[in-house]
This record gives C-alpha cells, sequence and structure tokens, in this order.
C-alpha cells in the first residue's frame, strides 16, 4: 500500500481517536484492504458547497472526525468575517443515517467555539434552514443531508448569513480555513453546550406563514379545494411540513404515499431516494392511479426537489422533468402575477445555464428579465443579493427538479414548489383543464423545446482523472458538426470564454469561472457538458426545438425532436 495512506492510518490509529474507530481501521486492515486505500488516500474534499461522501472511518469519509475538523476550520472563518459581533449559526439535518448524530457534532463544535447555535429539535427540510437563518438574522448555517445520494452517503452543506450556500469570497476563504486544521486535536469538542438552544415549533410556524403568502389565487384553491393530491415524502424530511402546509393552503384531499411515509435512512423502498428516478416515484404513480388523483408530487430526502406526475393529452400518467416543471411554475408566476395586478415593473426571474431557454422565451415575451447563471441556487441568491432594492426576484429554478419562489429563502424548496404545483393544477382544473393541457398551449405559443440528460459515472480513484481527460478533449479538439448541424458556438465557462466557430469571433463569458462546455448548434440545438462538483460524474445536457404549429402536431413534433436528440447522442458516441 501506498505509502502516504499507510501514514495516515497510523495517525488515526494512534491519535486521540475513539476506540470503535480504530477498532474498525484495523478489521479493514484485515480483511479489506482496497476499502482500507479508498477511505484514506485522500481528505474528503471540503468543496464550494462543503461535504459530501460516503459514510466510514478515515479521511476520505463522512465520519464525527471529519465533520468536526470541517466545522472548526468553518466556525475560525465566521470568528474572523464578523469580529466584535454575535456570531449565531442554525444546524438542521435530513432523515439519513447518523445526520442527528452529525447535526449534534456540527452544533457542540459551533458552540465550544463560543458561537450561538440554533439547532433544530429533530429533522427539518433544508429550505427551512435557509429561511431560518434569514428569519434569525443567523451569520451563517450547516445542514447535515446527501440530498438526493444514495444511503451510504451523508453530506454537510455550509450556508451565509444571506441564507444562501457560501459564494465567493467566502467559499475559498473558508475551504482555507478547513485545511488549515491538520489535526483532530484541534478542534473543540466540547465545553460550549450553554451556547445551544433548541428550536423548532416557533420557526415551522413562521415559515408557513411565508410560504401562504406565495399564493396567488386562494380563492381558485377555495373553488378546487378538493383537487386529489398524492404526496410522497420518500422517507424523507417532507412529512414533518408538507401535509400542514396543504392543509394551510386549503386543501382538502391529499392522500399521503403510506409506504414511503416514515423518515428512514435506509431508504427501503428505493434505490435511489430521488424524484428525478423514476423508480423513486413508481410507488406513489401506483397509488394516484388507483385513486383517479389530479396530481402526483416528491420530495426528496432533504425536501429541496420535487418531482411530479400529471396525466398526458392521452389521459396516461406520465412523470414530468425538471425543465418542463419549470417552465409551468414559471409561466405561471409571471402570468398569475400580471392578471392578478401584482406584477412589479422590475421583476426578474433567474435560471441557470443549463435549464431550457423556453424560460428565457417566455420572460422576454412577457417583458421580464431573465438572467441566467451558473448551476446552483447559491448562484442564483448571489444574484438576489447583487439585484436587491434595484429589482423584485419572483421565480427562480434549474432543471435538476428545483424552484425557489419568493425572495425569503435562497435555496431551493419543494416545500413552496409542491403547495404552488397543486394551485398551479388547482387554476388549470377550475378551467377545465390540466396542466399537461396548459404546457402544450405553451408549446403552441412560444415552440417546442424538449431536453434531455445522460449522466456518466466514473467510479474509483482515477474516475476524476476520466472525467477531466473527456472536458479536455472537448475543450482542445470541439466537434466540427453534431448529427449534421455545425456547431456554430462554443462557450466555455471554465476560460470564460465564448466563441462563434464560423467567424472566429470571441467574447467574453461574464460569470464566474465553471467546468462547463457548450456547443450550440446552427439548427439551434444546444449541448452542456459538466462534470459534477461533489461525484465522479460527468453530465451531458440535450436540448432542441422547433415552431409548434396546433396541438394536434404534438405527438409527431415530439416524435421528431426525440430523433434529433438520440441523432446527437449517437454521433457523440455518448
Amino acid at each position: 500500500m501506498d505509502a502516504a495512506i499507510l501514514e495516515k492510518v497510523n495517525v488515526w490509529l494512534t491519535g486521540n481517536f475513539d476506540d470503535a474507530t480504530k477498532s474498525a481501521i484495523k478489521e479493514l486492515q484485515a480483511s479489506n484492504e482496497k476499502e482500507l486505500a479508498e477511505s484514506f488516500y485522500r481528505n474528503l474534499e471540503f468543496g464550494t458547497g462543503g461535504l459530501r461522501g460516503i459514510m466510514g472511518v478515515g479521511t476520505n469519509r463522512m465520519n464525527k472526525y471529519t465533520v468536526g475538523m470541517a466545522t472548526q476550520g468553518y466556525a475560525n472563518y465566521l470568528k474572523k468575517s464578523f469580529p466584535g459581533e454575535t456570531v449565531s449559526v442554525a444546524v438542521a439535518h435530513d432523515s439519513r443515517n447518523n445526520s442527528r448524530f452529525f447535526a449534534e457534532t456540527v452544533a457542540n463544535v459551533f458552540g465550544a467555539n463560543g458561537i450561538k447555535v440554533y439547532l433544530f429539535e429533530a429533522l427539518r427540510p433544508t429550505p427551512e434552514l435557509s429561511f431560518t437563518i434569514r428569519h434569525l438574522g443567523c451569520k451563517g448555517g450547516v445542514v447535515c443531508t446527501a440530498s438526493h445520494n444514495p444511503k451510504e452517503y451523508n453530506g454537510y452543506k455550509a450556508y451565509w448569513n444571506d441564507g444562501g450556500q457560501l459564494v465567493p469570497p467566502h467559499d475559498k476563504n473558508v475551504i482555507k480555513e478547513v485545511e488549515a486544521i491538520a489535526s483532530v486535536d484541534e478542534v473543540k469538542w466540547s465545553g460550549g453546550e450553554a451556547n445551544i438552544t433548541l428550536i423548532g415549533k416557533e420557526l415551522d410556524e413562521a415559515y408557513i406563514a411565508m410560504l401562504k403568502s406565495l399564493s396567488v389565487y386562494p380563492e381558485v384553491i377555495k373553488r378546487q379545494h378538493d383537487l386529489k393530491i398524492v404526496y410522497t415524502p420518500i422517507h424523507g424530511t417532507g412529512i414533518t411540513l408538507m401535509p400542514q402546509v396543504l392543509k394551510e393552503f386549503g386543501f382538502t384531499d391529499v392522500t399521503i404515499v403510506e409506504e414511503q411515509s416514515t423518515p428512514d435512512g435506509n431508504f427501503p423502498t428505493v434505490v435511489y431516494p430521488n424524484p428525478e428516478e423514476s423508480e423513486a416515484m413508481s410507488i406513489g404513480l401506483n397509488k394516484a392511479k388507483a385513486i383517479n388523483a389530479d396530481i402526483l408530487l416528491g420530495t426528496d430526502p432533504d425536501s429541496d426537489r420535487v418531482g411530479i406526475g400529471i396525466k398526458n393529452h392521452k389521459g396516461e400518467w406520465v412523470l414530468m422533468n425538471g425543465n418542463q416543471t419549470a417552465v409551468l411554475a414559471f409561466n405561471y408566476m409571471i402570468e398569475a402575477r400580471k392578471a392578478k395586478g401584482v406584477a412589479q415593473p422590475n421583476d426578474m426571474v433567474v435560471k441557470t445555464i443549463v435549464t431550457t431557454e423556453m424560460i428565457d422565451t417566455i420572460a422576454k415575451a412577457s417583458g421580464i428579465a431573465c438572467y441566467n447563471v451558473l448551476t446552483g441556487f447559491k448562484w442564483i441568491a448571489e444574484l438576489i443579493k447583487e439585484k436587491e432594492g434595484k429589482e423584485n426576484y419572483v421565480i427562480g429554478g434549474e432543471e435538476s427538479y428545483g424552484l425557489m419562489i419568493g425572495s425569503q429563502i435562497r435555496d431551493k424548496d419543494a416545500i413552496s414548489a409542491v403547495a404552488m404545483l397543486c394551485e398551479m393544477a388547482a387554476y388549470e382544473k377550475d378551467k377545465g383543464r390540466s396542466l399537461y393541457d396548459k404546457m402544450i398551449d405553451l408549446y403552441v405559443q412560444h415552440g417546442y423545446y424538449k431536453e434531455h440528460l445522460i449522466s456518466i459515472t466514473k467510479k474509483g480513484m482515477d474516475g476524476q482523472a476520466q472525467i477531466a481527460a473527456m472536458m479536455e478533449s472537448y475543450r482542445s479538439n470541439p466537434p466540427k458538426t453534431i448529427n449534421g448541424s455545425a456547431v456554430a458556438h462554443l462557450l466555455d465557462y471554465e476560460l470564460q470564454v465564448g466563441k462563434n466557430l464560423l467567424t472566429g469571433e470571441s467574447w467574453k463569458i461574464e460569470l464566474p469561472k465553471s467546468n462547463v462546455l457548450q456547443f450550440i448548434l446552427a439548427d439551434g440545438s444546444k449541448i452542456s457538458a459538466r462534470p459534477s462538483g461533489t461525484e465522479p460524474k460527468i453530465k451531458f445536457y440535450f436540448s432542441v426545438n422547433t415552431p409548434l404549429a396546433s396541438a394536434a402536431d404534438f405527438d409527431k413534433v415530439s416524435a421528431d425532436l426525440d430523433a434529433r436528440i438520440k441523432g446527437i447522442i449517437a454521433d457523440m458516441n455518448l
């Protein structure tokens, strides 16, 4: 085994680590040297969003010690950033195995550093943590979650005083402070218990009151209160608030998917607890069919992503993708606010660069500003902060099943999204239509945009290197044509340069650096390549579009667009 790995193992066997940790390391030494190497070959990276990794012993795993060292670094940075001020933080966690233990570890380390901690008494949705930071005037916060990852994972998202996740310069500065913690002996583990205050019901009430203020058509819900809703929390935190929120909005016919209603970090009914996966929504879909529901909704373990199912134009149940959901939600907020007379002349909406451009088209047609930011809601939050007092934020979202409605939270929020999607379904039902009918109408009005995503995983120690090589190949030798259409533009967000490959013209991309490449084809198709920041994955996003003359042509045009996407994928050998 590599000498550097052996040295790290030895530090853990001889240092101030508990006996159970040392026993687990010895067991790996005896029975699973490969797993031992994976556990120690590097330090679990505190990235720009925080930590995420497989739970277990070692420097490359989520455990008490890696979490404690990260928190010590973050505590040091908070104290340096707010000298002479009372520093307070909010701490929450999801339903994953060890999430409560990690949250208490985080709270104890912050408390031992003289920081006032508001710790949720039990599991809560991630967006409530974002709301709480703003509501209580905290300087930062942490939620222990690995969002929609498999059950082996846990994680740690770090927030700043605006309720958004860390952005420059704080993200890099916190990373430096975390990396400066060389040993577990530098962590203050205990002694500040008096600085920890448990919170719960009072924050729930304030958060729910804020959510209710987002409703645009409460009178429509009154008429359609018996909209048949099926909801699944997929063993996560949504169960703590979602039933109450739907009741407060005025919905009276809500069926909870019992098999997935109990919070459980083993996620016994699914492979991936992710509403993006049809398998995770399948039990809910069967329930919706059985009771002839109007809408199905599912949220991931920390309730920041939402998946929806509705009946299509043929009466068949279908699961919507994140782009379709975002189109419906953005359009509703823009249209409904105008119709109600509450739209402001300085209203704005925000989406990410890999999210459907149909939203840009809708915003333009409505005379409303639409901004594009890098992937991740922290960039939407940063833009809101930048525009505060000048422009009025209405809604933001991205294709990966995330929406953020209203400016009182600064992270994606599936709790508000579920409530508003139900309001949207009620609004269409009130007119004798479905959300799917509305979507087809929007395609006729603005053009049919269709998207597809492929995610390629490269596991193990050399996975990241393989992904880096793929990106370098695309960057240095971009294809001239894809699927018979010329590559007109290459947008390189890492180099912050856009190029017209047909004329040679280039321009600066005014966004922070990010390892993303986009190919814009002459026929209007767009392909984006983006390695994940938290997993050994590379994602390819495909977007194609064409006019739709009438609803009657929908199926034929849909098949044509599917064929175009398949052609692109085949031509790129993906």
